[in-house]
């Protein structure tokens, strides 16, 4: 079993109790996985996307951000996957920390609609592939009821 099948494991159990669910399942993907530098979760709230629970060294300035606006507000807008290998070639990336490289934005999406994302940024170049993609659009499906930090929303 690779690191990410023992993580999905971990993750089901972990949406399968109570308690604050979003916050464990980052604190998890962060410890597990050295390439997530800094990774969040945004909820949509109305026209925009609020950062929720979070882990990494230090709090981002973008805690609210339109949707349609960036990198994160575009995967919001399409419902689509973004995979960006050098955020610096972007002009849609927010910039957050110097030290970000790469970032893959992962749309949540609950009774068909989107209702939240996993950013998640890398330091490293090119950090986020077709692994990362199906892994964390996994991990997006298993945590699309809880997309009320610390609420079920079913």
């Amino acid at each position: 079993m690779d690191e990410r099948e023992a993580a999905l494991i971990e993750i089901e159990a972990i949406a399968g109790r109570d308690g604050d669910v979003l916050q464990r399942v980052v604190d998890l993907l962060h410890e597990r996985f050295e390439d997530y530098s800094w990774l969040g979760i945004y909820l949509v709230e109305g026209s925009d996307l609020v950062l929720g629970p979070w882990k990494g060294p230090q709090a981002t300035e973008h805690v609210r951000i339109p949707v349609g606006q960036g990198i994160c507000g575009a995967a919001a807008a399409s419902g689509e996957t973004e995979i960006v290998d050098d955020v610096n070639a972007d002009p849609r990336y927010l910039a957050c920390f110097p030290s970000t490289r790469s970032e893959i934005v992962v749309p949540i999406a609950h009774e068909g609609r989107v209702v939240g994302e996993i950013d998640i940024d890398s330091d490293r170049p090119g950090a986020f592939g077709a692994v990362d993609r199906a892994f964390l659009e996994h991990v997006a499906e298993l945590i699309s009821p809880y997309r009320l930090a610390g609420r079920q929303a079913r």
